[in-house]
């Protein structure tokens, strides 16, 4: 009724001056991704059993993001990146949306996108993985690939200008869009869970690093909530955030992460190195054999991005072992492994892409023995 009776309006007067009010089809649009909110429920969190840890008094957590319609945490920042584009005016009816993307955030946003009858265009690295490029064309997206992962901002600036269109730019706007105090965010989310547990309040929070995003919505939810929740970032090797987080210097670029979804070749916006506690470096191979522990250890898959995590956790039990702390370990598993098929959960593809994992692999059962 209130949407009616503002649309039925032409103009209004704020503070002397005469705007136009909010469309109907704004409402409509904000109202629909609501809808699909409340039709969505929490996310599982899993315990994971690990003897020699739960002997000493250290329980392991995952909260397990894959159960998103579209099947990844992305799903969260495309909901919160569209509300906060629709809400600050910047999405039109009919206006294509672009975004820069390694694939999950765009399969989210494509999801989006098709709710609002909205095209949708997503700029990737031509090396994303089938199965991604696959789910967002399922949901009515176009794909336009580059080369170099470090191509896809100026690539993604020009789209939106040749068509007219919005870029959503999830690499400077993550870390903003979402409400960070509370209104069931990933953080709340996490407390209201871990409530009954034994150690209710997560001696660490693992996550990984693409936008930055998450980290920002934890540390900033742990600090103002006063919590003793430290923060830990896994960063996948060739990614610039360890580097930047050591010196600050947000100028510095590198090669790039392998590892999909997480870690990136220039410094994001969305990253804010001070509410980080730690960051643990993660290499290729170690991802993988972590991936594939983990893998063993649920009964399913996981993703490349969850292993990485997972390496993680398990280096920071292994020093709580050490120094005789009790606590909880909670990290987030980010995405279906069954993504990843042809690529991460191929051996001969893994073999050529990152080397040898045999090593690695060995190294990771004896810290789980």
């Amino acid at each position: 009724m209130k949407s009616a009776l503002i649309c039925e309006i032409s103009v209004i007067r704020v503070k002397g001056l005469l705007v136009s009010p909010p469309t109907t089809w704004l409402y409509a649009a904000i109202e629909k991704i609501e809808a699909d909110f409340q039709r969505s429920a929490d996310t599982h969190l899993i315990s994971l059993p690990i003897q020699k840890f739960a002997d000493a008094g250290i329980d392991l957590y995952f909260k397990d993001e894959s159960t998103h319609p579209t099947g990844s945490l992305k799903h969260r920042l495309a909901r919160s990146l569209f509300l906060y584009a629709l809400c600050n005016g910047w999405i039109r009816e009919d206006q294509t949306v672009i975004e820069a993307s390694s694939g999950s955030t765009a399969v989210s946003e494509a999801y989006f996108a098709r709710l609002l009858g909205l095209p949708f265009i997503a700029v990737m690295p031509r090396t994303t993985s089938p199965e991604k490029i696959a789910l967002i064309e399922f949901y009515g997206g176009r794909c336009h690939f580059v080369e170099r992962a470090s191509d896809v901002y100026n690539a993604s600036r020009a789209l939106a200008r040749e068509t007219n269109g919005h870029y959503m730019d999830q690499f400077t706007y993550a870390e903003r869009a979402t409400d960070w105090r509370g209104n069931n965010n990933i953080a709340e989310s996490i407390f209201t869970q871990m409530a009954r547990e034994r150690h209710p309040v997560p001696t660490w929070i693992v996550v990984g690093a693409g936008t930055g995003g998450t980290s920002a919505t934890i540390g900033r939810y742990v600090r103002y909530h006063r919590y003793e929740s430290k923060l830990c970032v896994a960063d996948p090797e060739g990614s610039v955030f360890t580097k930047y987080y050591e010196t600050g210097d947000a100028t510095l670029t590198s090669s790039g992460s392998k590892i999909e979804g997480i870690g990136r070749p220039q410094v994001e916006p969305s990253f804010i190195r001070s509410l980080v506690d730690r960051m643990i470096e993660v290499k290729n191979t170690e991802s993988i054999a972590a991936m594939r522990a983990l893998t063993r250890q649920l009964g399913r898959k996981v993703g490349p991005s969850t292993g990485t995590n997972f390496y993680a956790v398990v280096a920071l039990a292994e020093e709580m072992r050490a120094r005789g702390e009790r606590g909880s370990i909670l990290s987030l598993l980010c995405d279906s492994g069954e993504r990843y098929l042809p690529t991460y959960h191929h051996e001969e593809w893994v073999r050529d892409a990152m080397g040898d994992c045999d090593s690695a692999a060995s190294l990771f059962r004896s810290e789980l023995s």
